[in-house]
């Protein structure tokens, strides 16, 4: 019976030079190569050097922004030296990768590992980069876990690159010396990004996104310049909690604030997860031996079953085109390619089978420095990466929305609401040409004006969370239920006779507006996208005197509530802005609601009767002394 050797000295007897351990691949094999930043670059540089040699070798790896142009030399030589393989399921819209999508392999990150694992798509050949052994063999396979462990237990043959500047992550990342057949031991700096290219919708984007996202949420975010300004939108955020694919800069710099603590994901609680990282020199020095972080494979990281398990979960990616019916599109760009983009659709799953979880797709509205709409008609030539059946809330830098349980008429003015506003018209001709709006819908509907984020509030009233925005496209229905909802005296108050019907006609003035001389604003409870109305403030210019007539509704169990008195002065801060002279409105003369509500303004009032009808009215240049 033989000895079992110590690991040290089988550490040293596996150890070889890159172009040694290179010439083990054979003609027919099906080499994988790390993936993400933690790509061992040393060996695929030998690839390269050594690709004339060659004959049928497969490179598997996710899709990624070569640093070294593998895809290049399968181009060349068709294939005869080397083919490759990568795993992406995003769109292939773009000209790069249009003419390499022959290599694509459409799937989801979370059933790569299963691939591997179950000899399906066998591994020969696994080039791996990990960090310098601990005092018991074991080697953490630092910034990329991913789906590099199930290749490295799935291969024939495991060479490890030994990078000393190879953070040692805890978690599942750890492959022990016994485990691998070869080391080449090679010192060099760690795949970084460079800075993300700024937009001027992101900071827009990142403050309607944090309005979605509550304390106490788990997070998940995909790279590029939006979610970076999103975290940073989320700095006045408490006890944050992460699960994501991969780890960034900005989720250490939250984590830093103390905006991050892990402490109400309710799984995996007191630990950042991840089973990637992409990001600067700091953030890896940051996870080394870092007991707050774990990295996990992807068939952990991004299983919906997992993701679903924690409270508030919130995934937030960007989508690159949306149609009108709430199909998206997303393309690989190089600040997104270390990590390709094929675990989205796991986690938009994920988080809406989560407790209170929403999933947040983000969209700069215009390409092309504002020449082209990123909301279409319909997407075509284009790979569907979301469903519209899947598509939740969706945010540009003119409002959100909330796609789930609408009509696709319902979805398409939801979206034309929040495109551009030069594109509108457009998009809502092209609608009703394709049949997604019925033909009671008129273009007056194609709102331009652009969504006033800083009217909204959230309030508490008797415990309960409210909160009043200006209205929007999507919010008909829920104003037509409001006014069913009054009781008979309201009714009357409201418009000064009995009513007992409330048609698309008559509410689309109230939902349908500018912003500047017509505003509505309205009082909701309940789940964004889902709430119910329980207030409504109503402003309309009349330009011949440059007075806004103003009228309001409340539900009777939030009268006196001081919801009016709310409503009012963002109107009142609203027409000031917009150089709206005053108010007036007309009440009957035994609606003191609504005549003390109009007292409260800090100006001085008239008040004529007409016709056993109360004219009420105030300029803002006459304040009370």
């Amino acid at each position: 019976m033989g000895t079992a050797k110590y690991w040290p000295d089988n550490y040293i007897e596996k150890k070889k030079t890159v172009s040694e351990a290179i010439r083990l691949i054979h003609p027919g094999q099906r080499v994988f190569i790390g993936s993400s930043c933690g790509e061992p670059q040393h060996l695929v540089k030998e690839i390269f050097k050594a690709a004339s040699n060659f004959t049928d070798i497969e490179i598997v790896r996710l899709l990624s922004l070569e640093t070294i142009p593998l895809t290049l030399i399968a181009n060349e030589t068709r294939s005869q030296n080397l083919n490759v393989r990568s795993f992406y399921s995003g769109s292939a819209a773009s000209k790069e990768l249009a003419k390499n999508i022959r290599f694509i392999t459409p799937i989801n990150l979370s059933a790569i590992p299963g691939l591997f694992k179950t000899g399906r798509l066998p591994i020969h050949i696994a080039l791996i980069q990990v960090t310098p052994p601990d005092d018991f063999g074991w080697m953490s396979l630092g910034v990329s876990v991913d789906v590099t462990q199930a290749a490295a237990a799935a291969a024939y043959i495991v060479i490890a690159q030994v990078n000393e500047r190879m953070p040692r992550v805890l978690g599942r990342s750890f492959i022990h010396v016994d485990d691998v057949d070869v080391i080449v031991e090679h010192n060099e700096e760690i795949l970084s990004i460079k800075e993300y290219p700024e937009l001027e919708s992101d900071s827009t984007i990142a403050r309607h996104i944090a309005r979605l996202v509550d304390d106490g949420s788990t997070i998940q975010i995909s790279l590029g310049a939006t979610p970076n300004a999103t975290l940073l939108g989320l700095a006045d955020k408490n006890d944050l909690g992460v699960h994501t694919y991969f780890l960034t800069d900005g989720i250490m710099h939250l984590f830093a604030r103390g905006v991050i603590t892990n402490r109400k994901k309710g799984f995996n609680e007191n630990k950042i997860v991840a089973s990637s990282a992409v990001g600067t020199r700091a953030l890896y020095d940051f996870m080394d031996n870092n007991p707050a972080i774990e990295f996990h494979p992807s068939d952990y990281v991004n299983s919906p079953s997992i993701i679903s398990r924690h409270n508030k979960m919130v995934s937030m990616n960007i989508a690159m085109t949306m149609d009108l019916t709430g199909q998206a599109a997303v393309d690989a760009l190089p600040y997104n390619l270390f990590s390709g983009v094929t675990g989205m659709m796991d986690f938009v799953r994920g988080a809406s089978e989560s407790n209170g979880g929403k999933s947040i797709l983000m969209l700069p509205s215009t390409g092309m420095h504002g020449k082209k709409s990123r909301i279409v008609p319909m997407l075509n030539n284009m790979g569907v990466v979301i469903p519209r059946s899947d598509v939740q809330y969706v945010v540009t830098e003119y409002g959100s929305v909330n796609l789930a349980g609408k009509s696709i008429q319902e979805r398409a003015m939801a979206m034309i609401s929040i495109a551009h506003p030069d594109f509108r018209d457009e998009l809502f001709d092209q609608a009703k040409e394709r049949g997604l709006l019925g033909p009671e819908r008129t273009l007056t509907e194609s709102i331009h004006g652009i969504y006033p984020i800083n009217l909204e509030e959230v309030t508490t009233i008797d415990g309960q969370s409210v909160t009043i925005r200006p209205a929007k496209p999507v919010d008909e229905r829920r104003i037509q239920e409001h006014f069913y909802s009054l009781d008979r005296d309201d009714i009357v108050a409201r418009f000064f006779h009995k009513k007992t019907s409330f048609v698309h006609d008559e509410v689309r003035g109230i939902s349908q507006i500018d912003y500047i001389k017509d505003l509505t604003i309205l009082a909701v409870v309940g789940e964004i996208g889902f709430g119910r109305v329980i207030a409504i403030g109503e402003c309309l210019l009349n330009q011949s005197n440059n007075m806004a007539e103003i009228a309001f509704s409340v539900s009777k169990p939030y009268q006196g509530k001081g919801l009016g008195r709310m409503i009012l002065n963002k109107l009142t801060d609203s027409a000031r802005e917009n150089g709206i002279s005053g108010f007036f409105a007309y009440t009957s003369s035994q609606n003191r609601g609504m005549v003390n509500l109009f007292k409260t303004l800090p100006y001085k009032i008239k008040i004529i009767l007409e016709d056993d009808m109360l004219h009420l009215s105030c300029k803002f240049e006459d304040p009370v002394s």
